[in-house]
């Protein structure tokens, strides 16, 4: 019988009534009690003890495992009626270590099953041959297959073709010797597509042989990273191959990083460290880019400015473009990247484009003085009629001398006259000769009113003949503008001779005039225009009157508008046309002086 057990019992042990009140207890508990009264046991057991005991009676079977909490300990406890003297025999046992222990392990496992289910990494069990024995959810979100799909799979069949044979050997390897292993490879989605996967996978090992039984693997999506990384060596690559310069600065003044292509501009040999700005860029190109050039590149992305580089060896400068461009890290940080478009064959084409040009105009003037040789020949014989007449009639007064006082006086008119006359003619062949003037443009600060007057006196014959009259609108003190005069000359002359011809055209031997005024316009252009009394154009003949070879003359190469725009270009300035309610309106702009330097500046 239990109670006859009572005293034998290594257990702390109570006989107990149908109340629940100690009956009796074993040497266990009374030295557990420690001397205290037996009533005293109620504070180790269950709360509800009178309930469990008349429930273990009248049920005539034992209750196991209640438990009860006393101070820190746990106490279980199993009741064990004794039918007959209608009592019931407690034994219990001090489990607080294994109770808590075994509540850590349960906590352990649902934060486990927590993390598996809800964690965007993959985490899965293989057998060593790395068929899956489970996976986490994720496997639906990563690879498109629900874990169920997966059990009994071998995982290598969705390894990529070119990354299983290398992938699968250095894992088997690695967790054999280590236990440890982390590979990166291509995995293929349900879809049919491939990731980029890194697994990191543990050894499971059986105790006693150390075999490896099981690995448990943790896997993540690394796709993004390793497109990144690709597209920052693809970029690294070409930045290196750029034959631009390519330079990373700060707004310091420092220099990071200079390409290959930046050191050879630059003169720097490979073991030479890196320059700071001011060793290469000018003071105001500096300038420029603490005012402007940071601040542009911050708000809109990128800073442009057209400069020349210094080299370093000692070699001439060089000109470029700057591209400078904001770029921001990850953190949010400001960096920049300075790109040095080399622009030598550009400004050697523009000097070819330019003596290509000047060539063509210096043939356009010859072909302009061979159609006005007629208004030359007369300009030139004028004078020189008048030399003869004055020369003759100086001898015919030295022969008179004796007889005629006044022949001295006669004769010394007559030379003053010659004189005078001879210099005329010199200045229209040193006109003529300035205007078929071959060389390099000579850009300078020109008076528009003397350069108008001087292509006036060259048409004027020409317009004189067609009964053209050239009317000039000069205000006095005209700001001057910065241009090469002989070809300024010509493009007015082209003008001028194309109003006249169209005047003669719709007023043929009638009087007509051809008005050519200047003016400024808004502080900083100076407009020259040409209004003649022709018969206009239409819009069609307007949009094509700049093009080159277009000609509504028979015998017209139609290049003097088209030459004389590029000419005003060069300057910069605008040629253009407007149409009037009678004849055309042709304008010349030209920036003046002041704008120029304003600009430089």
């Amino acid at each position: 019988m239990p109670i006859a057990l009572l005293p034998h019992d290594p257990q702390p042990s109570v006989v107990l009534d149908r109340d629940g009140l100690a009956l009796a207890a074993n040497d266990a508990l009374i030295r557990l009690l420690a001397g205290k009264a037996l009533s005293q046991a109620r504070a180790l057991l269950p709360g509800n003890l009178p309930e469990l005991v008349r429930a273990c009676l009248k049920q005539g079977r034992a209750i196991e495992q209640v438990e009860a909490q006393s101070a820190q300990q746990v106490w279980l406890w199993t009741l064990i009626p004794d039918p007959d003297s209608q009592c019931v025999l407690a034994r219990g046992r001090e489990a607080s270590t294994e109770l808590l222990a075994g509540r850590e392990a349960a906590k352990a496992r649902r934060l486990y099953r927590l993390i598996t289910e809800n964690t965007t990494d993959l985490i899965s069990r293989h057998t060593p041959d790395g068929r899956f024995l489970d996976a986490s959810p994720a496997s639906w979100t990563l690879l498109g297959y629900w874990p169920e799909t997966l059990r009994g799979t071998l995982a290598q069949r969705l390894f990529h073709a070119h990354d299983l044979k290398l992938a699968l050997r250095q894992a088997r390897d690695a967790l054999q010797l280590d236990g440890y292993h982390t590979m990166t490879y291509r995995i293929r989605h349900q879809a049919g597509h491939y990731l980029w996967f890194e697994t990191a996978s543990r050894a499971i090992r059986e105790t006693y042989t150390g075999a490896v039984v099981e690995v448990v693997s943790v896997s993540r999506d690394i796709t993004a990273r390793v497109q990144a990384e690709e597209n920052k060596r693809r970029l690294a690559e070409v930045v290196e191959a750029n034959p631009d310069p390519v330079l990373f600065i700060d707004p310091a003044g420092g220099v990071s990083y200079l390409n290959p292509a930046a050191r050879r501009l630059l003169g720097l040999l490979p073991a030479e460290g890196m320059p700071a700005l001011a060793d290469f860029l000018t003071a105001q190109v500096l300038a420029t880019l603490e005012s402007n050039g940071w601040h542009s590149a911050e708000a809109q992305g990128l800073w442009s400015h057209e400069t020349r580089l210094l080299p370093l060896n000692g070699e001439p400068s060089v000109p470029v473009s700057l591209l400078l461009l904001a770029h921001r890290s990850t953190a949010g940080e400001r960096f920049f990247s300075l790109v040095a478009r080399d622009m030598r064959e550009r400004e050697l084409r523009e000097a070819q484009q330019r003596h290509h040009q000047d060539e063509m105009a210096h043939t356009a003037r010859l072909v302009t003085l061979g159609e006005l040789a007629s208004g030359i020949a007369h300009e030139i014989n004028q004078p020189l009629a008048a030399v003869v007449n004055y020369a003759n009639a100086s001898q015919r007064y030295l022969q008179s001398l004796d007889s005629n006082p006044a022949a001295v006086e006669r004769v010394a008119q007559g030379l003053e006259r010659i004189n005078l006359h001879a210099n005329h003619a010199a200045q229209v062949i040193k006109r003529l000769r300035g205007f078929l003037r071959k060389g390099r443009r000579n850009l300078q600060a020109l008076d528009i009113s003397e350069v108008a007057r001087q292509a006036v006196s060259l048409c004027a014959w020409e317009a004189g003949e067609r009964n053209v009259t050239i009317e000039l609108q000069l205000p006095e003190s005209l700001p001057w503008v910065y241009a090469d005069r002989v070809l300024l000359e010509q493009v007015l002359l082209n003008l001028l001779r194309n109003a006249i011809d169209a005047n003669n055209e719709q007023l043929p031997g009638q009087l007509s005039r051809i008005i050519l005024q200047a003016q400024t316009l808004d502080g900083a252009t100076l407009q020259i225009s040409v209004q003649d009394q022709g018969p206009g154009v239409s819009a069609g003949e307007l949009e094509q009157l700049f093009t080159p070879f277009y000609t509504s003359k028979a015998e017209g190469l139609g290049l003097g508008l088209s030459m004389s725009r590029s000419i005003v270009e060069g300057f910069g300035g605008e040629l253009n046309a407007r149409p009037q309610t009678s004849g055309l309106l042709m304008c010349c702009c030209l920036p003046l002086m002041a704008s120029l330097n304003t600009t430089r500046e």
